[in-house]
């Protein structure tokens, strides 16, 4: 009987402890929702910038530029405070990544990683080409367009050719502190003798120096010298170490920053939305191009990309997807890849374990030359142009376009509205002007939102599947301190 008792009295102290442990499950919740707080505050700010933007455009209707200035000052504050860290974040951590491994693993993480790049950025073009050529949002509107003006900077005169080798010039700057802010590009002019030429061929050629970081470049000079240090070893212990605790320190204020993203997407979208002029004449000359281009971009962010990281990890891409949804909606609101690079870089490594030597190594080069959303953007964009336009495409050209706008987004700097300047080159393939990329002007600005949120997607899926694969490469070698 007394064992009889004393089963009945366990009993009812563990009756008695479930019945304490009950009031603790509301602090699973509150350690959940703290967790999460962050994030959860970003996707809020896209969201209440959204109804803030349509409200105000709704209630007030046209705002001046200098209104729609104030309005996105905190927001162009929050979007400095970003591109600050742009460049160390990319130097120190491509050259302290590399730099703590072995040459040959180094090597061999590359070659997955640009693999990975490649065939995603091909399938990204060949999906958007497929979905143009058989929904046909261009067809049947003719000249019906409204067209905006166009800057100078998408008239400029550029040929295919041009382009192409200006990209590879970008990748060896001659002088490294002006890739920090500058980079070369091919300028055409009409010759002194016969300015009737309309051949661009024809042109003289000239070099001009314009404004803007040039990534490429940085991050060629970033891998020579994380590769240059791997083989000095100890002799460089130095120099490598300060790389190390760089990245560190460039971590450290991206936090500060990052607590900052709610309130400056939440001016940024708003703002963006302030600035449209007539949105239903836009959805209605636009609403089929958009709705194409849309599709494209959710089959390969939310089918593409998963499927592709379940067949080679065997993981499930969904857990993997809502731990980068504070990355995803800081780049929707800032609409610039490189700037949401100190954000990626923290979802990965902090919420889906990913290893810092890959994360910092593989993202870099991914914010540089991995542009799914900006491949299948400017396949469809130049498509939907030329059926506008009604110039008949042949299969030749077909697979040009595929070519050209898969290297035109490797060009594309990790900037916002980048894709504007290269799709000038995709036209060129289509024989259409530089002037025709005013038919699209009216929702590029969105449409480069939703194309950032998936390039960084990319991205991170490409670190995931390298690091996967890499494991027993990366077992091999000692964990890289990540604050030393």
């Amino acid at each position: 009987m007394s064992e009889n008792g004393e089963v009945k009295e366990m009993t009812n102290f563990e009756i008695l402890e479930s019945q304490e442990e009950k009031p603790d499950k509301p602090s699973k919740w509150k350690a959940c929702l703290k967790t999460n707080f962050l994030t959860l505050a970003t996707i809020g700010g896209v969201v209440c910038g959204i109804i803030l933007g349509v409200i105000l455009k709704e209630t007030v209707g046209s705002f001046t530029k200098r209104e729609v200035m104030y309005v996105s000052f905190v927001g162009d504050i929050f979007l400095r405070m970003l591109k600050s860290l742009i460049l160390p974040l990319i130097i120190s951590s491509l050259v302290s990544a590399i730099a703590s491994l072995d040459l040959s693993l180094s090597g061999r993480i590359a070659a997955r990683a640009i693999a990975y790049y490649l065939t995603t950025t091909v399938v990204a073009v060949l999906l958007g080409i497929a979905l143009v050529a058989s929904i046909r949002p261009g067809s049947g509107h003719g000249d019906g367009f409204v067209n905006e003006s166009t800057d100078t900077e998408i008239q400029r005169n550029v040929t295919t050719v041009d382009t192409l080798l200006d990209l590879v010039r970008n990748m060896f700057p001659p002088n490294i502190i002006q890739a920090c802010v500058e980079q070369t590009r091919t300028n055409l002019v009409a010759p002194a003798n016969n300015k009737n030429e309309t051949d661009l061929y024809n042109w003289d050629v000239d070099e001009e120096i314009v404004q803007g970081t040039n990534i490429l470049g940085l991050v060629v000079v970033a891998v020579v010298v994380g590769i240059a240090l791997a083989q000095l070893g100890e002799e460089t212990r130095t120099i490598a170490n300060f790389f190390h605790n760089l990245m560190a320190l460039s971590m450290k204020i991206t936090t500060w920053i990052i607590k900052l993203s709610p309130v400056g997407i939440l001016f940024l979208v708003t703002a963006k939305i302030m600035e449209m002029e007539d949105m239903g004449m836009v959805l209605g000359q636009l609403g089929l191009y958009f709705a194409t281009v849309m599709v494209g971009l959710l089959v390969q962010g939310f089918i593409v990309l998963p499927l592709i990281y379940l067949l080679l990890t065997r993981k499930s891409p969904i857990p993997y997807i809502i731990n980068m949804s504070q990355a995803i909606a800081t780049a929707f609101g800032t609409a610039s890849s490189s700037a949401t690079l100190p954000v990626t870089i923290q979802c990965l490594e902090e919420k889906n374990g990913i290893d810092p030597r890959v994360a910092r190594f593989a993202l870099p080069i991914g914010a540089a030359i991995n542009m799914d959303g900006t491949a299948l953007y400017e396949a469809v964009a130049a498509i939907f142009i030329a059926q506008v336009r009604e110039v008949e495409l042949t299969v030749g050209t077909y697979i040009a376009i595929s070519i050209t706008a898969t290297a035109a987004s490797i060009g594309a700097a990790g900037i916002p509205q980048a894709g504007l300047v290269t799709m000038v080159m995709v036209l060129d393939t289509v024989g259409l002007p530089a002037e025709d990329v005013s038919l699209i002007l009216a929702v590029d600005w969105l449409l480069d939102r939703f194309r950032t949120a998936i390039n960084v997607m990319g991205d991170a899926f490409g670190a995931g599947i390298v690091a996967h694969r890499s494991q027993k490469e990366l077992n091999t070698l000692p964990k890289q301190n990540e604050t030393s």
